[in-house]
């Protein structure tokens, strides 16, 4: 992974999952931890990509420590980057719309299926252009993957 440098920091690569539930197109939202940077923030789920992990291999095992479910697969669909006081990220946001298991809060965190705009404050600030992206999608129109099933 590049780690390039902005300012003396190096970028903490993070893989996330945008998880769409087929039924409706609810997004599945959760808070950030007690202990963490932002506890108690909506986010999308994920986590660091460790040294040697595909942008996929990280977000599978990220849900499977965080949510207890097993995803089909994922492709990226956007990179930002967000400059956070404790760390200055380079998020890779990709469309899961298949998974496996039940859902288990594993980190003590809550989760909530959302509809654009969201209910639930306050957001993480990286992920905010991330859903003005989604909702430019949906009111335009645009058609989306075709799911199996």
């Amino acid at each position: 992974m590049n780690t390039a440098a902005v300012d003396g920091r190096k970028h903490t690569e993070v893989a996330v999952g945008i998880l769409i539930r087929d039924e409706d197109d609810a997004l599945l939202l959760s808070t950030r931890p007690e202990g963490k940077p932002y506890a108690g923030y909506w986010e999308f789920p994920g986590g660091k990509i460790e040294a040697g992990e595909t942008v996929e291999q990280a977000l599978r095992r990220e849900l499977q420590e965080e949510l207890g479910i097993t995803i089909a697969g994922a492709e990226v669909w956007r990179v930002t980057e967000h400059d956070y006081p404790h760390a200055l990220v380079r998020l890779h946001w990709c469309k899961v719309r298949a998974w496996d298991g039940d859902f288990e809060m594993r980190e003590g965190q809550a989760m909530r299926w959302q509809q654009l705009p969201l209910d639930v404050t306050p957001v993480l600030p990286g992920a905010l252009p991330v859903l003005a992206w989604l909702a430019e999608e949906r009111a335009s129109g645009e058609p989306r993957a075709a799911s199996a099933g």
